[in-house]
């Protein structure tokens, strides 16, 4: 008999400390809020936002990142050079406090009373020393006063002692800090950082900090190093402006403030600067926030203000001018947001991160002071701009009436497909299987009423089913959502197929949720002519899986049956030829044996045979599918836009390449 474990022993002796680099290499994400790729890009952003401190402050203008292939990142600045040697007042260098302590670093004191930095972006002192300690090695030269002081890491520990040599005479007055290091993957489960987080992120900053240029190196296979140069000389006023392009409806406008307050009234105050770029765009919609140079990915206070002061002021000016028609609803954000680009960039000497990552703040004093600047600012936007105002109300009411007209829509087609499986089975001329294992059961959609009876005939009825579309179906790519679900032929296929729709644009992806498990078909199966009208049904069809239903074509569940071209007849045997090519090698096999044949183009499937039908079409020994892949829909979609869309060049193009192939079709 095994011997019972002893309970675990839990006393006094059983509490521990993490102390020195394992408080960060053996709990990664409390600092970084990851121990995966996320967190090590954290690390990096932490070593670059001291920098960007410096240079905001205005030492240097300039900050170099370089990667390697094996990963080792630097980032290089002009700046004062960050201090490393010994401080009397803590009785220990500088190094270690910057590099090995938590909570150590110059930019507690900030309240804008001399400290040295007024609007940081690295509060905690905290983003130094875990890149350190995070790190396989770290190696830090600061250059100041003629010197270049070194000290050198590994996994967290000093590995030589504080270096100094003078400076060549050339370089005598370089000023700035070198940050030399490679995450260590005993501390991250993935450290390759990919490039577009590198240029995104340098992007970003060159932003918010305008005149800055951030220039990024990267190491390409062959050794040599590309390199992308950042810098928006105005900020954001130029950013806006990029993003806007030629689809801006009114000229972008950059608003700015600065004030003081506090978070509760037993607090002290603090500073806060703001500056806000927005205008009306007719394809773009964008919001991004900023908060001392992070990228707030989530929000926050800023985007709390964003909300409240553009519906509050729009929905305000709307009223007053009159713009609501009787009893109607009013407006919600959303209905703004579809249509501005709005970019803030704020500063505050006091900051509540969400978190270490800083990808939201909490102050409500910021929240509070951001929405009345920008409630003021549009205020005085309405009056001095009236042409600019009318385009952005008028385009505001349109996305209004469109998104409710879209929720009827939502709700009529939530009726129309959340049908039960006994009401699909009464779908007009729908011809169900006996099976109810979606595993095995499989979907024929036929062209027209005398297919229908072919295919009747010729199925195995244990689980093949059958349904017709009367006549050629809407071009899904080119109709609106409420034209499409118009449609009985689109309805009543949707609620066979029984899982759903998938939708985007005004009609939320989630409005009638798709679901694949409700799938009732192993395989749907385009049963149409071989010849120019069954080609375009077939077309028609896979035009609308592609824009409903595209889960269903990625997961190899559409399939298109072969139709024979020829039927081949002697004594004794019929053959059937797909195509021209295996027409001419059954004829010549024929002739080379002295065989007499008949030779006919073979019917529609309306004229078949059950027996032929079976043969060719329905069972799945001797049939012939071929299984639609993404690419496919994907070209169909494509010759849709150049012959059907909006591109009138690309179809002009199309037409002088290609038309001559089909002049002898023309109806002319």
């Amino acid at each position: 008999m095994p011997k019972k474990q002893q309970p675990m022993q839990y006393d006094n002796q059983s509490i521990t400390m993490l102390k020195g680099a394992d408080r960060v290499r053996k709990r990664p994400a409390v600092i970084f809020g990851s121990d995966g790729l996320e967190g090590c890009e954290h690390s990096y952003f932490e070593i670059l936002s001291n920098a960007v401190d410096e240079a905001r402050e205005g030492y240097g203008r300039e900050i170099i990142t370089t990667v390697w292939r094996d990963r080792t990142i630097m980032v290089e600045d002009f700046g004062r050079g960050v201090p490393l040697g010994y401080n009397e007042a803590e009785g220990r260098y500088n190094w270690e406090l910057v590099y090995c302590e938590l909570y150590a670093g110059g930019k507690y004191d900030n309240n804008g009373d001399g400290a040295a930095y007024e609007y940081s972006l690295g509060l905690n002192g905290l983003g130094a020393c875990a890149t350190q300690y995070s790190s396989e090695f770290m190696d830090v030269t600061s250059y100041s006063g003629g010197v270049a002081s070194s000290i050198h890491f590994r996994r967290g520990e000093a590995v030589s002692e504080l270096e100094t040599e003078p400076l060549p005479k050339k370089n005598a007055s370089r000023t700035g800090t070198t940050v030399r290091w490679r995450p260590d993957l005993e501390v991250f489960t993935d450290t390759a950082i990919p490039r577009e987080y590198y240029t995104d992120t340098l992007k970003k900053q060159a932003v918010v900090n305008a005149g800055i240029l951030f220039r990024f190196r990267w190491e390409e296979e062959d050794g040599s190093f590309s390199e992308e140069e950042y810098r928006y000389e105005n900020g954001i006023s130029d950013y806006i402006r990029e993003l806007a392009g030629d689809t801006a409806m009114t000229e972008p406008v950059l608003w700015s403030m600065e004030t003081k307050g506090r978070d509760r009234d037993d607090k002290e105050d603090y500073k806060l600067r703001c500056e806000a770029a927005f205008c009306v765009s007719s394809q773009v919609n964008v919001l991004e926030y900023y908060h001392n140079s992070s990228f707030l990915e989530h929000g926050g206070s800023p985007e709390r203000a964003v909300r409240t002061a553009f519906t509050f002021a729009v929905d305000k000016k709307l009223r007053t001018a009159g713009k609501y028609n009787k009893n109607e609803s009013r407006i919600t954000f959303q209905d703004v947001q579809d249509c501005i680009i709005v970019v803030t960039n704020s500063f505050s000497t006091q900051t509540s991160y969400a978190n270490q990552t800083k990808k939201a703040i909490t102050n409500t004093f910021i929240a509070e002071a951001m929405t009345n600047f920008l409630k003021d600012n549009l205020e005085i936007y309405f009056l001095e701009h009236p042409a600019e105002t009318e385009r952005f109300l008028s385009q505001v009411l349109i996305n209004k009436r469109s998104r409710e007209s879209a929720e009827t829509t939502r709700l009529n087609l939530k009726k129309k497909l959340t049908a039960s499986g006994t009401a699909a089975e009464r779908v007009e001329k729908f011809v169900s299987c006996r099976s109810k294992d979606p595993t095995l059961r499989e979907l024929y959609i036929v062209e027209g009423d005398s297919a229908l009876t072919s295919v009747k005939l010729a199925r195995d009825a244990e689980f093949q089913a059958v349904i017709p579309v009367r006549g050629k179906t809407l071009n899904c790519l080119k109709s609106t959502y409420d034209r499409i679900f118009k449609s009985e032929i689109i309805v009543d296929l949707l609620k066979v197929i029984g899982c759903g729709v998938e939708l985007k644009g005004k009609v939320k992806a989630d409005a009638v949720p798709f679901d694949l498990a409700s799938l009732r078909w192993s395989k749907i199966i385009f049963c149409t002519d071989a010849d120019e009208d069954g080609f375009q049904i077939r077309t028609l069809l896979l035009t609308i899986f592609y824009r409903l239903l595209p889960t269903l074509i990625k997961e190899g569940k559409i399939y298109i049956a072969e139709s024979p071209l020829f039927e081949i007849t002697t004594k004794t045997d019929t053959y059937f030829a797909y195509n021209e090519p295996e027409k001419a090698d059954i004829v010549g096999r024929l002739e080379a044996e002295g065989k007499k044949y008949t030779l006919q183009r073979s019917k529609g499937l309306g004229e078949n045979e059950p027996e032929m039908m079976a043969k060719t079409t329905m069972n799945p020994a001797t049939r012939r599918l071929i299984r639609v892949m993404p690419a496919d829909a994907e070209a169909t979609a494509r010759i849709f836009e150049t012959l059907l869309g909006d591109d009138l060049p690309a179809r002009k193009e199309f037409i002088t390449q290609y038309g001559a192939r089909y002049w002898d079709a023309a109806d002319i």
